[in-house]
């Protein structure tokens, strides 16, 4: 199947032999899941080590993952199903579906014990601010300024969320912005406050939104925001790496807070999915907004959607203000809801100019390859993502087997 897919299988099949020697046999992983997609098929599929590396429960094609971060593009696409629908435009000031945040201003001075000094915005926060993360907001895991320290005060888009999402909205309306909208990028909770935007235009609620315009008709069944009854015996554990250079249990799947519903349904990284699920979303989008005859946005949106939004057509490394984004290299950008290749030669591995992806805090990835019509997703469960360049390492090799 590889071979009919522009790939050699050999070269496919070195990279479980790279991810067992180099990550799971040593510890560093407890197991791995790499699926390659061309042309509508799988070419690769595979699988190393454990799901659950304590109960002995080996890594299967239907493992359930926390994908975290890789919930982001799904929030997104469902705000621009909207904003096709004439309910809500990029243009729009956020403060006319959140009237609380009309006088949100930009921090200057003081911290959240002592007071804010503030300086009003250059211009209201758009939603396409949010999109491209250019809003002003912050996530409190940053350990950058005296904002993100009031977010971690106030428990605001940590990866255990306090309260709801309306708690959240609230909140975030008492906090300063880091800086005016559009003046820089950083990686915040705004995809949270997509997912909100998404109930008050479409006047469901964010869970029931996905399931009826995405999950269901997608085929998703294991995607959701928690584990369903039935599914826990195929939760993988979360691990988090050691000094010895080793992992230990970061969220037990037997114990886990993803077994129940949340209160806090968060649209920035509240997902659970499995690799097959998550390729039924990426081949829709790899075909133009559609999937076995049914249409879910169109072309031209995803188009919009996947160009370089950054003002000045800039790139992530020149416009951050950000310690952390699921992008470390060059030659990157963003759109509305992903990272996209603005100069391959930049990235200094292959790829394409106008691929476009994103990860997960728990080391999981995709990416998807209009040029080379192919989709990458990686699943693990390690935090943070930053511990290896594994993701680095796979894109390189699997760039490296095509044979066509």
């Amino acid at each position: 199947m590889a071979d009919d897919l522009g790939f050699s299988a050999e070269r496919l099949d070195r990279i479980d032999r790279f991810l067992a020697d180099k990550y799971v046999t040593p510890g560093k992983l407890a197991g791995t899941l790499t699926m390659v997609a061309r042309h509508g098929d799988i070419a690769h599929l595979g699988l190393t080590g454990h799901a659950d590396r304590e109960r002995g429960t080996a890594m299967a094609e239907d493992t359930i993952f926390r994908i975290y971060s890789m919930t982001k593009p799904v929030t997104s696409v469902a705000l621009l199903m909207l904003v096709e629908e004439g309910k809500i435009a990029l243009d729009d000031p956020v403060h006319r579906y959140i009237p609380e945040w009309r006088n949100l201003a930009v921090y200057a001075a003081g911290t959240h014990r002592t007071g804010f000094q503030t300086t009003p915005v250059k211009r209201p926060m758009q939603v396409v601010d949010l999109l491209r993360h250019t809003s002003g907001l912050t996530y409190g895991f940053q350990l950058r300024s005296n904002v993100d320290a009031a977010y971690r005060a106030h428990k605001i888009g940590e990866i255990e969320k306090a309260g709801t999402l309306a708690d959240m909205i609230a909140a975030l309306g008492r906090m300063p912005l880091e800086f005016s909208p559009g003046d820089a990028w950083n990686y915040s909770v705004a995809t949270d406050v997509c997912g909100w935007l998404v109930e008050v235009v479409s006047g469901q609620t964010f869970e029931d939104f996905l399931r009826d315009r995405l999950f269901t008709p997608l085929g998703m069944v294991d995607t959701g925001f928690h584990v369903r009854d039935g599914q826990a015996h195929r939760f993988a554990t979360c691990y988090q790496p050691t000094r010895d250079g080793g992992i230990e249990v970061q969220d037990d799947a037997a114990t886990s807070s993803f077994l129940s519903p949340p209160a806090f349904v968060s649209g920035g990284g509240g997902l659970v999915s499995t690799a097959h699920d998550y390729l039924r979303f990426c081949t829709m989008l790899l075909n133009g907004g559609t999937l076995d005859g049914k249409r879910y946005i169109s072309r031209k949106t995803l188009d919009l959607m996947t160009a370089n939004h950054l003002p000045g057509g800039a790139s992530i490394a020149a416009l951050s203000r950000s310690l952390f984004s699921e992008a470390a290299y060059d030659g990157v950008g963003f759109g509305l809801g992903f990272a996209t290749t603005i100069d391959a030669a930049r990235t200094l591995m292959p790829g394409s100019d106008g691929d476009y992806f994103w990860g997960g805090a728990a080391s999981t990835f995709f990416w998807i390859d209009p040029q080379e019509d192919l989709v990458g997703i990686f699943m693990t469960q390690l935090i943070p993502s930053s511990t290896y360049p594994v993701r680095r390492e796979l894109r390189t090799m699997v760039y490296a087997a095509l044979d066509d």
